[in-house]
């Protein structure tokens, strides 16, 4: 009987685990081609309310900003930096700075030349998302997108 208690115990406790894991942000990727021989990556994050990501143009010092690394190829090169709608912009007593930040949505695009017809662009987002409460460690999410 001791067994079952303390079992139960354990698988209840990992519910429990499971049910304080944060995840305020979603992301969806996908690509549109251009022409022939470009195409642009869109990186879309969906951010639920009460949580906002940071831009990737916040001053050093300051929060942890989203970052899109590509991976490199021989299928495609990257034409300048990614870029991003104009973002929200709050002083922040934790970082004693005024940062930019989005909320709700926002989309990240990347502009690339094809080298070959159908390529796998790559890459991996480092973000942090933060509340009013709270902010989650920064983290990397990788992605895949293909070029049709």
């Amino acid at each position: 009987m001791k067994k079952y208690i303390i079992s139960a115990g354990i698988i209840l406790s990992g519910f429990y685990a499971n049910a304080q894991i944060l995840a305020p942000v979603k992301w969806a990727y996908a690509s549109k081609r251009l022409n022939k021989n470009e195409a642009v990556i869109l990186v879309k994050a969906t951010i639920e309310k009460g949580w906002h990501i940071y831009s990737q143009n916040v001053a050093d010092g300051g929060p942890a900003k989203t970052a899109l690394v590509f991976t490199k190829s021989d299928e495609y090169s990257l034409v300048n930096k990614p870029t991003e709608p104009k973002p929200l912009k709050k002083y922040e007593k934790a970082f004693d700075m005024d940062v930019t930040y989005f909320e709700n949505t926002v989309v990240f695009q990347q502009r690339v030349k094809l080298v070959k017809d159908q390529p796998v662009i790559n890459g991996t987002i480092s973000y942090m998302a933060c509340s009013n409460k709270e902010c989650l460690p920064p983290e990397d999410i990788a992605f895949s997108v293909s070029v049709k």
